[in-house]
């Protein structure tokens, strides 16, 4: 039995140390979709715009999850709730609309901007709520789940293998129960590369994301196994570095006004955590593990 304290890994406290920097700061580096995870480009001949990469990975979540054809969907760790507004816009030939949208963050400053960029799309059936997938108690299933970017918090790195893996069992028994019957969900994270690599995430990234620990491969099949067939899984290690490139060079370039909104030690901390994090994934010590899971 997980402890309720220790199933969500990081704190809410954790979390907003990162992602509370400032909405206005993230907009000065992301690109227009306001993503803060990996992209997708088609190969490595792809030289399309990040956004464009963006968006097809927002559209791959919405595919394989069946987000675009079910009614209902679940976004935990919704971010700035660009998936959830692409799920709305985004639907299926002769799909029904979504009638249920629900988004989850620890982060009051995602929350905020979400909310509003949600009124301003004509106040669609979403709700955008700060609170942890372990707290949240949906009246009637979900017809799909998407979780991009959040599994990476939600362990600690004083956490042994064991621990982790009970603590993700948690979290696939909590979406399981969530899920109608057959239906899906895809997941997103960034996991260690090599499993008997023992190398830490390192302090330039504990830096960034205090208290929290990454995921290995056979952790996750582990945790999930019995509970969700793998029915897709993808290692796209070389988007997320070149994601990370991308992001660093529009960090440099507006520089001046991230000095002036957050001050220069910060801006030094993203700059070398993004050259840190391209590095990593072109090195193959860090992989983006992209997964289509089906209920059982």
């Amino acid at each position: 039995m997980i402890d309720q304290a220790t199933a969500t890994g990081a704190s809410a406290e954790a979390i907003r140390a990162h992602y509370d920097v400032g909405n206005d700061f993230y907009r000065l580096w992301l690109d227009e979709t306001m993503t803060y995870s990996s992209a997708m480009w088609r190969d490595e001949s792809d030289t399309g715009p990040l956004a464009e990469a963006q968006r097809r990975k927002i559209d791959w979540h919405l595919r394989h999850a069946g987000a675009d054809r079910s009614p209902s969907l679940l976004d935990i760790g919704c971010g700035w709730g660009g998936m959830l507004r692409a799920a709305v816009a985004t639907r299926a030939d002769h799909a029904p609309p979504l009638s249920r949208g629900v988004g989850l963050t620890l982060s009051d400053a995602q929350a905020e901007l979400a909310r509003a960029a949600i009124r301003e799309a004509g106040s669609p059936p979403v709700e955008i709520r700060v609170e942890s997938w372990a707290d949240h108690k949906p009246a009637e299933p979900y017809g799909s789940i998407i979780s991009v970017g959040a599994f990476e918090h939600f362990t600690k790195p004083r956490d042994d293998s064991a621990t982790k893996t009970a603590i993700y069992r948690h979290f696939f028994t909590r979406c399981r129960d969530m899920l109608a019957p057959d239906a899906r969900m895809t997941l997103q994270t960034i996991a260690y590369g090599d499993p008997d690599d023992k190398v830490p995430m390192g302090p330039l990234v504990e830096d960034i994301f205090p208290d929290s620990e990454l995921p290995r491969l056979p952790e996750i099949l582990a945790a999930a196994n019995g509970l969700f067939e793998v029915e897709r899984f993808r290692n796209d290690r070389n988007d997320y570095g070149r994601t990370c490139e991308i992001w660093a060079a529009n960090l440099k370039a507006r520089r001046a006004e991230a000095i002036e909104m957050v001050g220069k030690d910060q801006t030094r901390r993203y700059e070398r955590y993004l050259k840190f994090s391209a590095w990593g994934f072109f090195s193959h010590r860090l992989h983006l593990l992209r997964f289509r899971l089906k209920r059982r």
